[in-house]
């Protein structure tokens, strides 16, 4: 009777001194939360640069997006690529606003001389984007003001003249109203300076004899000025019946400097300039290495300092390279994502023409190249930025997402009150090795992915790759070395 229990007594002993098991870990543990949403977003867009350097537009009628080049067919297929219903399907388009269109202070205004092909661009693409039953958000930033503006009284003058302030905000106010008067262009957002809080660009007395040469425009934008006319120029768009355009900051380099430059602070400790204030936007600009002036990284600081004073502005990255157009790319979308916190990330010029920009361009990634036989090349960005750009939609959600392998970042986009489909990016930045990732998914009724994938070395650009099953939560997937794919739910 006593030797049963006894037997059973050792067992018990042997398996609580026994060695554990190790737990297998089949793969990198990535979680993917639809329903932990964290902003609403705008969308993806897409930037066509035409005048950017030239001093004397008559010497030098520079034409850096290409678009006088190609012939109409070309132009409605590059058109498609961006705005159809098969390609990026973009919701954004920045429009920059030269130095050109006016030469004297009370002059006539000519806004047409030296923006044909980029309002040529513009005007395809709302139409195509129309066609697909969307809309388009524009925003148009000052590239730099006319030379009387200024008071080296030069094209690139350092210094904004005081006395012009308002010539500035009326100078704004007229681009804006030709846009959306005679364009019909939906513009939402007037943006006040490119890259102006880089004071370094311009010799301590503010002379340069080189004035407009190898630079793009620019004009020194002290944090005081930022915010003297962002309440100006909301003043005069109202007067002017535009009270829809709200009026954006500018754009800083980088988010580091919007945060640590006295930018978001001279706008947050200002209450007219806070009032004022319609959309927070910077360069999103990466550079991660302390030993150059050019540090900046995805800082959210001076986002969140302004959100606490005015909370729930969204914010938007009008600029940022196309760096190497890989997979360390992707990774820059998305740590302004989720890093920078933004609501909306619109790129560097996506089209470019390479010889027309003076001094070589130090940013040359792009989606389209146009040659000087009026030719072009779809270019590796274009298919990394194509993966994200149709995952997010504007009026989706940006959701919280985990990953245990920093060299697989991952964003998700939920589709909140939209018709588009719940959808999540995987990034697999090793560019030697292929790597396994456990997913767990939660938040979406989705039983099955649809995926899309672009690599590196372009065996794959944007192409389908076949149905996922969701079982008990949970999706394994191999991602290749240098790869991007995006898992759309069905």
């Amino acid at each position: 009777m006593k030797r049963p229990f006894f037997i059973l007594a050792l067992l018990a002993i042997s398996a609580l001194t026994s060695p554990a098991q190790y737990p297998v870990l089949e793969g990198a543990s990535v979680k993917v939360f639809f329903d932990r949403e964290i902003r609403t977003w705008d969308g993806f867009g897409f930037n066509y640069v035409e005048t950017a350097q030239t001093p004397d537009y008559n010497e030098f009628r520079q034409e850096y997006g290409g678009f006088s080049l190609l012939s109409g067919k070309e132009k409605e297929e590059i058109i498609d690529m961006v705005f159809g219903e098969e390609g990026l399907k973009v919701g954004l388009v920045k429009i920059f606003y030269d130095p050109f269109h006016q030469s004297v202070q009370g002059g006539p205004y000519d806004h047409e001389t030296t923006t044909r092909n980029m309002r040529e661009f513009v005007r395809r693409g709302l139409a195509k984007t129309r066609e697909r039953g969307a809309d388009l958000s524009i925003i148009t930033t000052l590239y730099g003001p006319p030379a009387y503006m200024t008071l080296q009284r030069k094209i690139r003058g350092r210094d904004l003249d005081p006395a012009h302030n308002g010539d500035l905000a009326d100078y704004l106010v007229s681009w804006v109203k030709f846009l959306r008067e005679k364009e019909k262009f939906p513009v939402n957002y007037v943006s006040l300076h490119n890259e102006g809080e880089d004071w370094e660009r311009w010799p301590l007395d503010g002379k340069d004899q080189n004035i407009g040469h190898g630079h793009d425009y620019n004009l020194f934008w002290r944090p005081e000025l930022v915010a003297e006319m962002v309440k100006l120029t909301r003043r005069k768009l109202d007067e002017a019946g535009l009270k829809s355009v709200g009026v954006t900051p500018g754009e800083t380099t980088n988010w580091f400097r919007f945060s640590y430059w006295g930018y978001a602070d001279a706008l947050a400790d200002d209450p007219g300039a806070l009032e004022s204030l319609a959309l927070i936007t910077s360069h999103g600009f990466f550079v991660g290495t302390y030993d150059n002036r050019w540090f900046g990284d995805h800082n959210s600081m001076g986002t969140e300092l302004i959100r606490s004073r005015k909370p729930g502005l969204h914010a938007w990255v009008t600029s940022t390279s196309w760096s190497r157009m890989d997979t360390k790319n992707i990774k820059e979308m998305h740590d302004n994502i989720y890093s920078a916190r933004v609501n909306g990330i619109i790129p560097w010029a996506g089209i470019q023409r390479p010889v027309q920009w003076v001094g070589g361009d130090p940013n040359p990634g792009s989606a389209f190249t146009v040659n000087e036989d009026g030719s072009y090349v779809v270019r590796r960005g274009y298919y990394f930025y194509k993966q994200i750009a149709r995952a997010g939609q504007p009026g989706m959600e940006v959701c919280r997402t985990l990953s245990m392998d920093t060299e697989i970042p991952v964003m998700a986009f939920g589709k909140g009150n939209t018709q588009n489909r719940d959808a999540f990016v995987v990034t697999n930045m090793n560019s030697q090795k292929d790597k396994t990732v456990v997913i767990t998914i939660s938040g979406t009724r989705a039983q099955k992915f649809r995926a899309y994938r672009t690599t590196e070395d372009e065996t794959n650009l944007y192409q389908e790759i076949g149905t996922f099953d969701v079982k008990d939560g949970t999706m394994i997937y191999e991602a290749p070395k240098g790869s991007v794919t995006t898992f759309f739910a069905e």
